[in-house]
């Protein structure tokens, strides 16, 4: 039986084996044909040697990983084991920068590999869409974007909305006003501005009108001029919501348009208005679309297992 002798210099044995071994127990789940034995900051390794030059291959694009960004989690250790090359989970070194000092002085940055070209792509054009499944932060960095635009003065106020399409819902049975009856439904947009600003500061925001929460409806009419625009859940508009939102574009205005186009809650026979934008706008300069897939799922691990489950089942369908 062959043998492959690895030394960690340089790198904490504890942070990169991780708890009790946890990142060591993913490495065998991934390579079982392998004995594994870490001890001290060596980890040997037995078994045929084609498989101890691929595990020496991936051991090396995890320690360049660790390096760079201080951190090996399931995740992280999930995308380069999956990997062709570095290149399918990193991408240029400024993208990878602290995006917002958030809440309790959480640095807030891309994750991961597709993140941080929504982060480029988002440097590069005034028009943006990302689009992936749940979980695989679109609408946060999305949301980190626009605060740090906001902080750097590039821009004088957010804008953030959703089509008031609900998941099986309908807000005329919900108790209220229409803000109590919105509030809810804008959830995840403020819990991610929680994150990034403090509760006074950004009561003041949205008391003033800097950072403006809203149904699609209410953007009708308006030219959006010196703003961040997130469009969220974009899968949800019809083709009349799509272009009137598209068109409200102003001068010094930053357009992020986000959505999964296999979680659409419109009525049947209704085109999406997404689906229909990333055909027609799909070789329109100044226009990016960027594109997440369950490698940029950064939720809880069982996220990644659920979209496959129900993945296998749509498609059988």
């Amino acid at each position: 039986m062959n043998e492959l002798v690895l030394e960690l210099t340089e790198i904490s044995p504890r942070e990169f084996f991780g708890q009790q071994n946890e990142n060591i127990d993913l490495l065998k789940k991934y390579f079982p044909k392998l004995k594994i034995v870490a001890r001290g900051n060596k980890i040997k390794v037995y078994g045929d040697e084609s498989l101890l030059e691929e595990f020496d291959k991936r051991f090396d694009m995890l320690t360049e990983h660790f390096v760079k960004y201080n951190k090996l989690d399931e995740n992280s250790i999930e995308r380069v084991l999956t990997s062709e090359t570095s290149n399918d989970y990193q991408s240029s070194a400024n993208s990878g920068e602290t995006l917002v000092h958030g809440v309790s002085g959480k640095l807030i940055k891309a994750q991961t590999a597709n993140q941080r070209r929504l982060v480029d792509a988002a440097k590069k054009n005034d028009m943006v869409f990302a689009i992936g499944p749940a979980g695989t932060g679109k609408t946060y960095t999305g949301v980190a974007l626009a605060v740090k635009a906001l902080k750097e003065k590039q821009v004088r106020r957010i804008i953030l909305t959703r089509p008031a399409v609900e998941a099986g819902e309908n807000l005329g049975f919900l108790p209220g006003d229409l803000q109590e009856k919105l509030d809810p439904y804008m959830q995840p947009l403020y819990d991610a501005l929680r994150d990034m600003i403090p509760a006074e500061k950004l009561a003041h925001f949205i008391e003033n009108g800097t950072i403006q929460i809203a149904p699609m409806a209410f953007m009708r009419g308006r030219t959006l001029d010196n703003a961040f625009v997130i469009l969220d859940e974009a899968q949800n508009t019809t083709h009349a919501q799509m272009k009137m939102f598209l068109t409200r574009m102003g001068k010094n205005a930053q357009f992020l348009i986000t959505g999964d186009p296999g979680q659409i809650d419109l009525p049947r026979r209704t085109i999406s208005g997404l689906k229909e934008a990333l055909l027609v706008l799909a070789n329109v300069e100044g226009i990016e679309i960027i594109y997440l897939d369950d490698k940029d799922v950064i939720r809880h691990r069982l996220v990644k297992k659920v979209i496959d489950a129900y993945r296998n089942i749509e498609h059988q369908n």
